[in-house]
């Protein structure tokens, strides 16, 4: 590529709002937008954390409406393009012309990796819609390779410009996220893109591993403001890059500054691997889970690690929140039942 050799999109703003419990104002949005868009960042994703219409009583309910933050976010950008995320049963085709009428200008349809045949409507519309269009396959440590082609290839079929491989769960080993990527880049035409989350510290180097094998899509989010342990650190991985002589288009200055400056104030808590984020990574648990079991764990008064754990062990995936509140109260149960 010429003018790039990377195209990173930031998801502090859908991403991070898990982190701070949906609780993004329209001045937060505007600020952070307006100096990602200063520096450069080709593409910012704005939505709820479980993306369009996920605010609700099981995902978290959301302080401001995502298409304020949306629209608002559209108009401080001169040249930074705004995404948005939908999961197919948590946003509709509705919300999807909503998005692309406010201004957005990429759509990113989001399952499960087992279950891309869901995403056919919802990538055929954001097509006609003409925005660009990111198939999404989450939790792709759950499935091995071939399954993972597949799911992806059917993506490509239904429209898709680019398939990302997604480690919800920050679980995925190098070697994993090596022989993964690898396959895809030799299955598919189209571009390939790797979503990372830091819960076991790998979120940089899987990065640099996609990236090596041919993924030319990256998320990052400022200053790890993401789900979990956050992702791969967008300031950071610039620097890297640049050290590498890999182009992304992006004012290494100005993205610091901003993540000093702006977000970092946002954060409720300094992102950093704790017990809770380091279990997610360890149990192959949905980042997003990690605020729900820590509010359960108080209720029910038992580890938050032991719930997380469980819900590993039972393969439950986004969109099954319910299951945290019925775990925790049969682990309280058990503790009980004991003495």
């Amino acid at each position: 590529m010429n003018e790039r050799d990377v195209l990173v999109t930031e998801v502090a703003l859908r991403d991070g709002s898990h982190a701070i419990a949906h609780s993004y104002t329209v001045d937060q949005v505007v600020r952070v937008t307006k100096a990602l868009d200063e520096a450069r960042v080709p593409f910012i994703e704005v939505s709820h954390g479980d993306g369009l219409g996920g605010s609700s009583l099981q995902y978290g309910l959301s302080t401001t409406n995502e298409f304020d933050l949306i629209e608002a976010a559209v108009n401080v950008c001169e040249s930074s393009k705004i995404a948005v995320l939908l999961l197919p049963g948590i946003g509709t085709v509705k919300e999807l012309k909503i998005a692309a009428n406010l201004g957005a200008k990429m759509a990113r349809i989001a399952t499960h990796v087992t279950e891309a045949d869901v995403s056919k409507q919802h990538i055929s519309t954001a097509k006609e819609l003409g925005l660009e269009t990111v198939g999404f396959l989450m939790m792709s440590h759950m499935a091995p390779v071939e399954k993972l082609v597949q799911q992806a290839r059917l993506m490509e079929s239904y429209g898709a410009d680019v398939v990302y491989m997604v480690d919800s769960a920050g679980a995925l080993l190098p070697h994993e996220v090596k022989s993964r990527i690898a396959a895809l880049r030799q299955s598919l035409s189209i571009e390939i893109g790797f979503h990372a989350h830091n819960n076991l510290s790998l979120a940089m180097a899987n990065t640099l591993i996609a990236i090596e094998e041919g993924a030319t899509r990256i998320d990052g989010s400022v200053r790890c403001l993401g789900a979990g342990a956050g992702n791969t650190q967008t300031e950071v991985l610039v620097g890297v890059l640049e050290r590498l002589g890999i182009k992304t288009g992006i004012d290494f200055y100005k993205l610091m500054d901003l993540a000093e400056d702006i977000v970092a104030p946002i954060l409720q808590t300094p992102q950093e691997i704790t017990k809770g984020s380091l279990i997610l990574g360890y149990a192959g648990v949905y980042s997003s889970f990690l605020l729900h079991a820590n509010r359960a764990a108080k209720k029910w008064n038992v580890d938050a690690r032991d719930i997380l754990v469980e819900l590993g062990k039972q393969r439950v995936v986004g969109g099954q929140e319910d299951m945290i509140q019925e775990i925790a109260c049969q682990i309280a149960n058990k503790k009980l039942s004991v003495f």
